[in-house]
């Protein structure tokens, strides 16, 4: 099934999209779709509910990030060997691991904003898991076990700020908007291979990354397992796994987004996000 959470950032319905593809409300028969939620198994303790009988969302509305309440925010660095080449970096002997603000979460349609003082604004089309079942210390047999399912993730990325202000990554990760997510939760049954999955990403129409899960280094399973021996992973965390080659930084000479830049990415199978670069208010 493919879910999402549709209306104004706040205060966002649930939905499904049924067999034709057509945007449904759910918010007759469910509240949201969150941690409480997830938990009930891939269709939400639906059932046999009839989804084109739901009421149809007028095109045009707002899409939502599509897991509401994300409590932890997990992403993985240099995840693809042909990312991590164009950095001039190598691949780690174990999952770099940091964190997004969640302030950073946004719809995957939103205006993303040009931070204060920013020079180097990047992109990054990622792979997201979604947590459906509380995870600690999991092996990697039974990790995808505690999968709900797969979104697209933009892993927006001030260079300057992560490279050269010291400290750790966060600083250019976790920036408010740096984080769309959806629009589709697509549960795991529907996704045969997720190490297989054709990823996109252009600029003003120009395609900058044009890859593939199967260059991921360390796969869904693993980092789930990985992940689980530092902290409890619970329902409607979101691990964002990394990003093939093809961002600004790796470009000769490198390219950074700029206000009035368009965005458009996608990745087989979990939908397209599209979002325009605006000043930070």
């Amino acid at each position: 099934m493919k879910f999402f959470r549709h209306g104004p950032a706040g205060s966002e319905k649930p939905g499904v999209l049924d067999s034709q593809g057509t945007m449904r409300d759910l918010s007759g028969h469910i509240a949201d779709i969150d941690a409480a939620l997830l938990t009930r198994g891939p269709d939400l303790g639906l059932g046999t509910l009839d989804l084109q009988s739901l009421p149809e969302v007028a095109a045009g509305t707002r899409i939502g990030p599509c897991v509401g309440g994300i409590g932890k925010f997990v992403c993985i660095g240099l995840n693809y060997s042909d990312h991590a080449a164009e950095t001039g970096q190598e691949v780690p002997p174990e999952p770099v691991v940091f964190m997004k603000a969640t302030t950073a979460i946004c719809g995957p349609d939103d205006n993303i904003e040009k931070p204060r003082g920013s020079t180097k604004l990047d992109w990054e089309v990622e792979l997201g898991l979604v947590i459906g079942k509380r995870a600690k210390y999991v092996s990697e047999a039974e990790a995808m076990d505690h999968l709900f399912g797969y979104c697209v993730i933009n892993d927006v990325s001030e260079r300057q700020f992560q490279n050269e202000r010291h400290g750790t990554w966060d600083k250019g990760k976790g920036c408010d908007t740096f984080g769309p997510i959806g629009p589709w939760l697509v549960t795991r049954d529907e996704v045969a291979d997720p190490c297989q999955l054709h990823m996109w990403l252009e600029v003003n129409g120009k395609r900058f990354q044009n890859g593939s899960t199967a260059t991921m280094v360390y796969k869904p399973a693993f980092l789930i397992s990985y992940v689980s021996q530092f902290m409890t992973l619970l329902p409607g965390d979101v691990i964002s796994t990394g990003t093939p080659p093809g961002v600004g930084l790796g470009q000769k000479p490198p390219v950074f987004l700029h206000v009035g830049d368009r965005i458009e990415l996608g990745i087989e199978g979990l939908g397209t996000q599209r979002q325009i670069v605006v000043g930070a208010a």
